[in-house]
């Protein structure tokens, strides 16, 4: 079985690149520059029409939508324990669908704000707006996580999705310090090998694009 990520630097494709580090699974990685715009290129789209990461593919098939990415991966490494079973696979996918359309959605007008509203001035009043729903999302986690090492019994891919989450609103300047439980979370997380390989990867993928975007053009 060959396996291919399609990632870039930031974006959520990192869950999924951790699960699959930490299932010791074999893949390969194709970096994708947003700020040259390759997830519009029709190589990509090909891949994903929906112009978005990640991209798992299979043997040659994509598989879009973090949610049924970590499932798979779940289901076809199950050494790995990614996914509980019983009751709490059930709890897994819950959490796991409400991150990709509760608090996912409540961080991206912090990086493209003109995307939910086009009036003149308008940025930070969507970015305060976007703040207090993702506020509410961490206060439930925080309570969530009060008392607990992870969300479920084990450590799951449903931390690893928070992870994402949570280190995506650490970027945005935003004070975070009242989520202590969801802070100590992300210092445990951070502290996982399968994740610091991430972020060292990417961190030289940025430097890459970095340089290459600096390198002169010639008509």
């Amino acid at each position: 079985m060959k396996l291919t990520l399609m990632y870039a630097p930031v974006s959520c494709a990192l869950v999924p690149y951790v699960a699959l580090t930490e299932a010791g699974a074999a893949f390969e990685v194709q970096a994708i520059d947003h700020t040259r715009a390759e997830h519009f290129r029709d190589e990509f789209l090909a891949l994903n029409p929906k112009a978005k990461l990640p991209v798992l593919v299979i043997d040659g098939r994509p598989l879009t939508e973090n949610v049924a990415i970590q499932i798979w991966i779940a289901r076809h490494f199950p050494h790995a324990g990614l996914m509980p079973s019983g009751t709490e696979e059930f709890q897994a996918i819950e959490w796991l669908a409400w991150f990709a359309s509760g608090v996912h959605p409540h961080l991206t007008p912090h990086n493209r704000p003109q995307r939910y509203c086009d009036l003149p001035g308008s940025e930070e009043s969507v970015k305060r707006l976007a703040s207090a729903q993702l506020f509410q999302d961490f206060a439930v986690c925080e309570e969530r996580l009060a008392g607990r090492t992870w969300f479920l019994t084990v450590f799951s891919t449903v931390d690893i999705y928070f992870y994402w989450c949570f280190r995506r609103a650490t970027l945005f300047g935003l004070d975070l310090s009242r989520f202590q439980h969801c802070l100590r979370h992300f210092e445990r997380m951070a502290q996982r090998s399968s994740v610091q390989r991430v972020l060292d990867f990417e961190r030289q993928i940025q430097q890459e694009f970095l340089a290459r975007n600096e390198e002169p053009r010639h008509a």
